[in-house]
């Protein structure tokens, strides 16, 4: 007689924290590995006393669900979970439900789910944030798919996802892929906020600071309107040491920085639908330099710049750099939302912004405070086109934006790199340009391949071809706007 609710296949740190949670709330799962020793490993160890049932073979594991069976796979991202999709669909009947809650790109996902749907069954492709602890205590669940999947799947998941303000970090986000793509723009801010904390953090130790002083500082900012998960555990961070040698444990890791691909989703899909996603795409860059680590050491042997001292009032310069985050955070928020408003577009998704900053507001890495001030933004009977417009967040940069460029011209002085600080600045100073250098650019265009433009004193969708050289004709190219 089956008798699990859902079954998981996957049991890494994730997968088997997310049964325990599971299996915490009242839901009876059953589990599959492909490495079968795993499961006993797990039932024997985490799992000794628990109602979860422990299968060896997929037709075991599927003859262990009730109907509609729910199959949640949580392996690694490609074509892991091709195969096991593979694998558990001749076990299966129309109606039942397979759930990637992986890291999946969202191309893959809005394949995969028009695959399953052919076999007349119903795909979820859902994003899990929160690391091992929130997959045990909480994570932020966001799933998209085949809607007529949620009902089966909603009481399980908001059972399981964290909570903020009572209210569970879990809705149903979209269809195909909207899921890991709203999953993937978290990673793409969580990319940014890391980024822009580290520039603090670099900008702080350029101006004399130890780690121990920074950790008090961070802990005084994470009382305020930074509060975030981020900086607690930043904060955390530089207060620990090394047990080895006594020092500021930060200060002996390598600084060179990896990385799983979400970030470059994210710059990637951002470059195809255009949207001007700066600081996410300087965050990913600086991660790629950072790994030049042989050629940063022999290039700092031989370029030369500004020598690091500063001169001034260290407590005001700390000010001016928590302001400068702050500001530059609002900006990568801004950028994330202008990508899911393209997204949403662009596939056909009803994205319900409002919803998702909740999602992200516990359970997952950038949750936060500030996330509320977004939830109330999109809260509103007319929503915002852009955040910076809403009066809570202009305000914000209003009071912190001379704070920010001192931060910027001091860092240019110092000679410390701050991509994402000044490039948050640099889209700030362009989205509030009435007028912007393109039309010298698009005369260029113009003058070498006939690429023809608009005028300022012509109604839009005209375009106007100059023979500049006098020589070049009339013949035109196609006009397109990338």
């Amino acid at each position: 007689m089956p008798q699990a609710d859902i079954g998981l296949i996957g049991l890494a740190v994730m997968g088997q924290n997310l049964v325990l949670n599971m299996n915490d709330h009242g839901f009876t799962v059953a589990v599959f590995n492909r490495t079968v020793s795993k499961v006993d490993d797990f039932l024997n160890g985490g799992a000794a006393g628990t109602n979860i049932i422990g299968t060896h073979s997929v037709e075991e594991f599927v003859g262990a669900l009730k109907r509609p069976r729910r199959v949640m796979l949580l392996v690694k991202a490609g074509q892991a979970v091709d195969d096991f999709i593979e694998k558990v669909i001749p076990h299966l009947e129309d109606g039942d439900i397979i759930i990637d809650g992986g890291n999946s790109n969202y191309n893959d996902t809005i394949r995969r789910c028009k695959y399953v749907e052919s076999k007349g069954l119903l795909y979820i492709g859902t994003g899990v944030s929160g690391g091992e602890e929130g997959a045990r205590h909480g994570p932020s669940i966001m799933p998209g798919g085949s809607p007529a999947a949620w009902e089966h799947v909603k009481p399980i998941f908001q059972a399981v996802a964290a909570k903020a303000d009572g209210e569970p970090c879990c809705d149903w986000v979209g269809e195909n892929g909207a899921g890991h793509y709203v999953k993937m723009t978290h990673n793409g801010i969580e990319y940014g906020d890391m980024q822009l904390i580290c520039e603090a953090y670099s900008l702080m130790k350029a101006v004399g600071m130890t780690p121990g002083e920074m950790s008090e500082v961070l802990a005084e900012w994470n009382k305020g309107e930074l509060d975030s998960y981020l900086i607690e555990i930043t904060r955390d961070i530089l207060a620990a040491r090394d047990p080895e040698t006594g020092q500021a444990m930060v200060d002996v890791i390598l600084d060179t920085a990896g990385q799983k691909g979400t970030g470059k989703w994210t710059g990637i899909s951002a470059l195809d639908m255009g949207i001007p996603l700066t600081l996410i795409g300087e965050a990913v860059f600086a991660r790629c330099l950072s790994a030049l680590k042989d050629e940063r050491v022999a290039a700092s042997e031989k370029l030369r710049g500004p020598k690091r001292t500063f001169k001034g009032d260290r407590a005001k310069f700390v000010e001016d750099v928590r302001a400068a985050l702050y500001a530059s955070k609002i900006i990568s928020y801004a950028q994330g939302f202008m990508l899911l408003r393209a997204a949403a577009a662009e596939y056909g998704w009803n994205l319900n912004y409002g919803g998702i900053a909740l999602m992200w507001r516990g359970g997952c890495i950038i949750r936060s405070q500030f996330l509320g001030r977004i939830k109330d933004a999109y809260s509103k009977k007319k929503e915002p086109t852009n955040l910076l417009l809403v009066p809570y967040f202009r305000s914000a940069v209003r009071k912190a934006q001379a704070a920010w460029r001192r931060v910027v011209i001091q860092a240019v002085r110092l000679g410390v790199p701050v991509p994402a600080f000044s490039s948050a600045l640099a889209f700030y100073d362009a989205y509030r340009s009435e007028r912007l250098p393109a039309n010298l650019l698009q005369a260029q265009r113009d003058y070498f391949g006939a690429h023809t433009y608009e005028r300022v004193d012509k109604p839009r969708g005209e375009f106007f071809h100059t023979n500049w050289t006098g020589t070049g004709g009339d013949t035109t190219a196609s006009t397109y706007t990338a």
